[in-house]
């Protein structure tokens, strides 16, 4: 898996690349709690991962909740195909904001 992170639109964006497995998801969840933690709305494409597993899926369950409790935006952009049908499979695709792109997201 790889990461960038950038702000766009008064989002802090992060995209994540490749796999998000048991092995990888400990970043993606440390690199979403930090920006949460500094107080910025988030957004994270998912348009580039190849795959998602159950960690990596918590981790962005646990990324939404902690932007709850702070009163923060948090959504998912650009969700792969391959990442939808998990997300799907677990009913998480009624959860989540999820847009195609920060163009498409009303303030």
């Amino acid at each position: 898996m790889e990461y960038n992170t950038r702000t766009d639109s008064g989002y802090k964006v992060i995209e994540l690349k490749g796999e998000v497995d048991l092995h990888f998801s400990p970043q993606a969840r440390k690199q979403i709690l930090q920006i949460l933690k500094e107080g910025s709305d988030l957004m994270v494409d998912l348009s580039s991962v190849d795959y998602i597993d159950s960690s990596g899926v918590a981790s962005l369950v646990e990324g939404y909740q902690v932007s709850k409790t702070k009163s923060l935006k948090f959504g998912l952009i650009g969700v792969s195909d391959a990442a939808m049908q998990v997300l799907q499979l677990a009913r998480l695709d009624k959860v989540f904001p999820i847009h195609n792109s920060i163009a498409d997201i009303k303030k």
